[in-house]
């Protein structure tokens, strides 16, 4: 069973820094990429950056350029989203999803997590 568990939102105030989780379990990731998206009520969700499990290679949203950063760490079968100079607009759901890197399509989502930014 394909498991993706997201872990690391809560509330921190503009200029934080906070860090999310997603552990991997179920299946080898090789051949797959992992992205992070964000959601806001009555808004579509958007992609905040992907990672390539196997090349290493990453997308930023320009939104967050700059700011954020994903990373994988192989051992732990775990990526990472590391948000720098959080803004109140970068409050949202966060979530997590993986798929093959020829597919367009994410099959796996991880639950999400709550991020909220104060000002």
């Amino acid at each position: 069973q394909v498991q993706l568990v997201v872990s690391g939102g809560g509330l921190v105030q503009a200029g934080d820094s906070l860090r999310l989780s997603c552990a991997t379990s179920g299946r080898t990731f090789t051949n797959y990429r992992v992205g992070w998206f964000r959601q806001v009520p009555g808004k579509e969700r958007e992609i905040v950056g992907r990672i390539s499990w196997s090349s290493g290679l990453t997308y930023y949203a320009d939104s967050v350029k700059g700011r954020f950063t994903v990373s994988r760490d192989n051992a732990k079968k775990t990526v990472y989203l590391q948000m720098d100079s959080l803004k109140p607009e970068d409050t949202a759901v966060y979530y997590c999803a993986a798929g093959l890197v020829w597919n367009t399509e994410y099959a796996y989502w991880g639950q999400g997590t709550q991020v909220t930014v104060s000002s």
